[in-house]
């Protein structure tokens, strides 16, 4: 008998398809894809695909992402971020590598930090202050 693994379960495909509407936040372990519409939070240990008629209203949280549609909402990928031209981005994207397409169009902010940012909320910390150098 096969024993079971836990990590397989992150070689899943999930689609969320042409006509499908969903309300209400979606974690998986696996790739999703979403050519319909999500409205709610999307978070992912691996690859979020926005195609071309995609729209995703919330926060979106994954490894890596290829967006070609639409996202109102922010996104954070803790690795590489694509957008492609058909991209429609109106929130603030956090992530540790970006690749924008021309024509793609994109409003609010964007923070370039590395690590790992899935399920982890980065807050910033306060540098300490430096003690001053005693002389002898």
């Amino acid at each position: 008998m096969a024993k079971y693994n836990s990590e397989n379960e992150t070689n899943g495909i999930n689609i969320i398809g042409i006509g499908t509407e969903i309300t209400g936040d979606v974690i998986s372990n696996g790739d999703i894809r979403v050519d319909g519409s999500l409205t709610g939070k999307l978070s992912t240990k691996g690859k979020v695909v926005i195609g071309e008629t995609g729209k995703v209203n919330g926060q979106i949280t994954c490894k890596n992402s290829d967006v070609e549609g639409s996202i109102e909402g922010k996104i954070k990928v803790s690795q590489l971020l694509s957008l492609k031209a058909t991209a429609k981005i109106l929130g603030d994207i956090v992530a540790a590598r970006l690749a924008i397409e021309p024509g793609c169009k994109f409003t609010g902010k964007c923070e370039m930090s590395g690590g790992d940012l899935i399920h982890e909320e980065k807050v910033p910390t306060e540098r300490p202050e430096k003690e001053p150098v005693e002389s002898k």
